[in-house]
């Protein structure tokens, strides 16, 4: 069994961390290189690195931040935000980076999601998934129907009407290496992820899941990697502002039987 991993999420905007709540009412947590190199000091097994607004202000992601945590961090990251083209790709992973994350641009355009893998490797390609939960529908029966989800571009801006179980299987018969699944509905809720969600995608394609959305205590993340059956679970606020270390989620990851890279400080 492949060992559970613990990412640190940064958002980047305007060239600090922020922080919200389903995508809004940003605040600062700080400068992105610095708390990259804290997170690696502390044992994080990756770092995302994700510009909000770069999809929304039609531009790329800022390429000197990658090389400038290159230079810092000696973890693997993802970098993404307005990935558009596998020239643009390249660039990232030129400049240190150890994959790419795509979602506006790999929702309009999936030719993108297999032209990156062919290139570059399944295993540098990460399509990330914004979701919200539908309103709850009947069938004609008067029956409740399985809830669904569906999936916004441009940073949480623009609903598709896709539906985000399908967009994640396409995706992996694509070329995709992983799914970075995000609710807006649970996004800095510090309430807990959604498991219905993030078990129907995991259970849906072949490839792993990175849980995100609504990470605020230490059970939610178990939760999250045992009943949302996710492989991976991003971190942001609770690590952000002190509430938890590293250290402390990975034992209790361990604790709950799930296999971790743990901390050298934390027994094994």
């Amino acid at each position: 069994m492949l060992a559970r991993r613990v990412i640190p999420c940064l958002d980047i905007k305007n060239g600090r961390v922020v922080k919200g709540t389903q995508f809004l009412n940003l605040r600062d947590a700080g400068d992105p290189v610095e708390l990259a190199g804290f997170y690696d000091e502390q044992g994080a097994d990756e770092l995302t690195f994700l510009d909000i607004t770069a999809s929304h202000e039609d531009r790329g992601t800022v390429i000197d931040l990658a090389r400038r945590l290159a230079d810092r961090v000696y973890i693997p990251f993802t970098i993404g935000g307005g990935i558009s083209s596998v020239y643009h790709s390249r660039e990232l992973l030129k400049a240190g980076a150890e994959k790419i994350s795509i979602n506006t641009h790999a929702h309009r355009n999936p030719q993108l999601i297999a032209d990156a893998a062919n290139r570059f490797g399944s295993q540098a390609v990460v399509v990330a998934i914004d979701a919200r939960r539908r309103p709850e529908e009947c069938n004609a029966d008067g029956m409740l129907m399985e809830p669904r989800w569906e999936v916004y571009l441009h940073g949480g801006r623009t609903p598709t009407g896709l539906d985000a179980i399908e967009t994640a299987e396409r995706a992996a018969e694509s070329g995709a290496g992983e799914i970075l699944l995000t609710s807006m509905d649970a996004d800095g809720s510090l309430t807990g992820y959604d498991l219905e969600l993030t078990r129907a995608v995991s259970r849906a394609v072949p490839i792993p899941v990175i849980a995100s959305g609504g990470a605020g205590d230490l059970q939610h993340i178990v939760d999250a990697l045992t009943l949302g059956e996710a492989d991976a679970a991003l971190i942001a606020s609770i690590v952000h502002y002190g509430t938890y270390t590293i250290a402390e989620i990975k034992a209790a990851i361990w604790n709950a039987g799930l296999p971790v890279r743990m901390v050298a400080a934390n027994p094994e």
